[in-house]
Formats: C-alpha cells, sequence, structure tokens
C-alpha cells in the first residue's frame, strides 16, 4: 500500500472516530423534553459513509455472534453492553424486526461485538455471552439476558448460569470453563478494541456498511441506513458488471 493511501485511510478513520464517539454521547444521554433522539441519515447512500470502515465486518462463516449470510450485501455490526438499557431497547424492539425484514431474505448480516463499559458484570456477562456462542447459543441467550427485567436480577455467576440453562446451552459445566477461559477474556478485549478504535464511547454503536449509528434510534432509521447501502452495493456491482 502506498503511503498516501495509508495517510488517507488512517485519515477518514480519525474523522469517523470523532464523529462517532460524539454522536454516541448525544445519541444515548437522555433526551430533553420535547427533543428527538432520531440520528440524521442522508437520501444520499454514499454521505456520511466511510468505505474503509467496511473492513471491520469479519465476514466469519463461523461466527456464533453472526446472524445472516456471510456474503450478504450489507452487514451491521453492534457495539454493545448486556447492562445497557439502550441496548436492551434496541435487542427487543428494533432487532427483531431487522432480522425479519432483512436477514432472512440474505440481504443483512448482523456482527455482534462485546463493548462492555459498565464494569466488572458487565465483563463477566460479556464472557459468558461468547461461551454460550461457543456452544450455538449465543442469540438464545442474547434474547435471555436482554428481557424485560433481565437487567434488574443483575449478572451474578448463578445468574449467568441460569440464563445459559434458559438459553439451551447444552454442556453447562463446559460454559462455566469456557466463560472465565483466556480465550474469552481475549476475544471480549479484541471487541473492546475496535469499539475504542472506532471512537466509541458508549452503547449501543453501529456501523453499517461504514456509516456510523449511534444510540438505540427508532426503527426508520435502520432501515433507511440498510436501505442506502443496498442500493449503494447493487449500483457498484452493476456498474462492475
Amino acid at each position: 500500500m502506498s503511503r498516501s493511501k495509508t495517510i488517507t485511510i488512517v485519515s477518514g478513520v480519525a474523522v469517523a472516530a470523532v464523529l462517532a464517539g460524539f454522536a454516541s454521547y448525544t445519541a444515548t444521554k437522555p433526551a430533553s423534553p420535547g427533543t428527538s433522539a432520531v440520528a440524521e441519515v442522508s437520501a444520499g447512500p454514499s454521505e456520511g459513509v466511510y468505505p474503509e470502515l467496511e473492513a471491520y465486518a469479519r465476514r466469519d462463516a463461523s461466527d456464533g455472534l453472526a446472524l445472516g449470510r456471510a456474503d450478504a450485501p450489507v452487514v451491521l455490526i453492534e457495539y454493545a453492553d448486556f447492562k445497557c438499557g439502550y441496548c436492551g431497547k434496541f435487542a427487543r424492539d428494533t432487532e427483531p424486526v431487522l432480522v425479519e425484514k432483512y436477514v432472512r431474505d440474505g440481504t443483512l448480516r448482523i456482527e455482534w461485538r462485546n463493548f462492555p463499559i459498565f464494569g466488572e458484570e458487565s465483563e463477566a456477562v460479556a464472557r459468558a455471552s461468547w461461551a454460550a456462542g461457543r456452544q450455538g447459543r449465543f442469540w438464545q441467550f442474547h434474547k435471555a439476558a436482554y428481557a424485560e427485567d433481565a437487567k434488574r436480577k443483575g449478572f451474578g455467576k448463578e445468574r449467568l448460569t441460569a440464563l445459559a440453562e434458559e438459553a439451551g446451552v447444552p454442556d453447562l459445566n463446559r460454559f462455566a470453563r469456557d466463560s472465565e477461559g483466556a480465550e474469552a477474556r481475549a476475544a471480549v478485549k479484541k471487541d473492546q478494541e475496535q469499539g475504542h478504535s472506532l471512537g466509541a464511547t458508549s452503547t449501543p454503536s453501529f456501523l453499517i456498511n461504514g456509516r456510523p449509528i449511534a444510540g438505540a434510534q427508532p426503527l426508520e432509521t435502520f432501515t433507511e441506513a440498510i436501505e442506502a447501502a443496498a442500493a449503494a452495493k447493487a449500483a457498484s456491482a452493476k456498474g462492475r458488471g
């Protein structure tokens, strides 16, 4: 890679980091009465998009913390914490609609990144979710951990085991070992470092084909961004054809 191209990419990432970090705070802080927390997504499919950030998508077909085809035209990456109320709102209200509308028809892939920011329990449940994923039950664990009353019950050791059992994790002894193992810690740290490299400072934060979106925005914000990304991919493929 040439030096000029390297500088261009680093510069682009730096700009995106500033935008993602600032937007993450303003979008997830409590809204003032009478104000809207809706993120602005331009109608122009390339505006607000940083193409180099598409490389953050792993597209690993064996990734247990992902939903959808590895070759889907659009990848939504979510950086989230199981103790985050806004993340729970997204998981309960918005994500199921996106799965039904876009994941099932092959348009969208969702990739989860553990981004614990609320202390020791956040770290523990992040590792536990990864351990559930090792046995193919991450998304079931995700659903149980984001149930309406789950946050209130906390994420102590016994509670994590109960969530794993609820999620149908077949080998609870292995789950307990994996949750405390070095591999789980390394996996969570890798996700955290990726989020920090983008400038994410609170949760949830998202990338949709290189477009930063912060906070549990209304459904329309995500559908508009997904459809713009899909249209851009289709146009690019047509141009090459």
